[in-house]
């Protein structure tokens, strides 16, 4: 049987603790990790598990920074293809639930469904009407004053018209992913509903980046919803470190290889120098046609040749078809005095 306190051992034990004789032990919080934490610099916050964050906060940033590469480069494309100035930004990136972002969407729109091989799964691009019914007005020709944005579907010609809009959407969007991972983006089916449309289950967590699209005098929002389970496997290149090196080291290699093809057709002016002598001011004022320079080197020493003003080649000065020439003999190295 444990043995059990009686009233007298409990009261003397609190007569203890008050006098100090006996050290009562604080409550300690316990954190259960692999790694050993200092307790008192641990950081507690209430998690919600109704909308889990699985997305840290460094791999959020650099997503807003990719997408906000793609939003510059998709509105200089539709700037150039309508003939209008069209601004693109990113208004906002955030993560939540699949069917919170389905509830926030207005019916009807345009809802996109975005094929991304090698990528397992599907993510969805959905633009507003209050932006897509300008965009065609201003591909049929209309000027957008006073322009009536319709409650309905989309018809089949609209629907054409704004393929091709978001064609130019897809070639931006691989543009810009392809810092991390060459991905083929393409347009799968199109609805105006999109409750109908489950592409993941309801609770699944999806990253929301939203746009705000302005053109002229009309502006509307577009959305990109990507889901936790399509970027998993590249949610590790995501990490901001990884993600910059990785875009820095690309571009410099593109930028190098471009600037090597055009010097490589870059023109440039040659000669040849036969000799240099000094002559004075008032020897060059009374030169006259017929006089002979004399110079200290012979006729038969080779003939310096110049690329930009730069000595590159000794060559022998001849005739080649009737025209003056030279031969190049070899490289002038940088031990050489010419």
């Amino acid at each position: 049987m444990p043995e059990v306190l009686d009233q007298s051992d409990i009261d003397a034990l609190l007569s203890a603790v008050s006098a100090g004789e006996v050290e009562s032990d604080a409550e300690q919080a316990q954190i259960f990790s692999r790694f050993r934490r200092d307790l008192e610099n641990v950081e507690i916050k209430e998690y919600d598990f109704k909308r889990p964050e699985r997305i840290s906060k460094d791999q959020m940033r650099a997503l807003q920074t990719l997408h906000d590469t793609f939003a510059r480069n998709f509105g200089a494309s539709l700037s150039g293809f309508l003939r209008t100035i069209v601004e693109i930004r990113i208004a906002h990136a955030e993560q939540m639930t699949y069917s919170e972002f389905i509830g926030s969407l207005p019916n009807p729109t345009s809802f996109n469904l975005v094929n991304c091989l090698p990528l397992d799964g599907q993510m969805c691009l959905e633009m507003s009407p209050l932006i897509i019914y300008p965009i065609i007005d201003r591909l049929l020709g209309g000027s957008n004053q006073e322009l009536f944005i319709p409650q309905r579907s989309m018809t089949l010609i609209e629907t054409r018209l704004i393929q091709k809009i978001l064609l130019r959407g897809m070639a931006a969007l691989a543009e810009a992913w392809e810092s991390v991972k060459k991905i083929d983006f393409k347009l799968g089916e199109m609805e105006s509903n999109p409750q109908i449309v489950q592409i993941v289950p309801p609770n699944e967590v999806v990253v929301v980046i939203g746009f705000e699209i302005k053109m002229t005098n009309r502006a509307g929002t577009m959305s990109l919803c990507i889901p936790f389970n399509v970027i998993e496997p590249l949610i590790d290149d995501l990490s901001a470190q990884n993600w910059f090196m990785s875009g820095r080291n690309r571009g410099e290699h593109q930028w190098e290889k471009l600037i090597s093809q055009r010097l490589s057709d870059a023109m440039l002016d040659i000669a040849g120098v036969l000799a240099e002598t000094t002559i004075t001011i008032a020897e060059l004022r009374g030169l006259e046609v017929g006089d002979v320079i004399m110079t200290d080197k012979p006729a038969v020493s080779p003939v310096t040749l110049t690329a930009g003003g730069k000595p590159k080649f000794l060559s022998h000065i001849g005739q080649f078809k009737g025209n003056r020439a030279v031969k190049i003999v070899r490289a002038i190295k940088p031990s050489d005095r010419v």
